[in-house]
């Protein structure tokens, strides 16, 4: 599994990278998780507004801090 948190390094997108490490935690499953912050690599993924959550490719949220329970749901799907 391949999550991404997409943004610049600011204190929102560092939150949605503590909340995925938590709830992967909670899980008890290992994921490559990466911290995009090239302004190119994002636009890639048409996201407009920072943070942005990707899993395997698919950008799940745009904009917001997603809720523990949203990233769950999220990886729970994508396993």
């Amino acid at each position: 599994m391949e999550i991404k948190i997409l943004g610049p390094g600011c204190p929102r997108c560092e939150e949605v990278m503590k909340r995925t490490i938590d709830v992967l935690a909670e899980l008890d499953l290992a994921a490559d998780v990466q911290k995009i912050t090239d302004l190119m690599k994002i636009a890639e993924y048409k996201v407009i507004a920072t943070p942005g959550f990707v899993i395997n490719g698919k950008v799940k949220s745009v904009g917001k801090i997603p809720s523990k329970d949203e990233i769950k749901k999220w990886i729970t799907e994508e396993q």
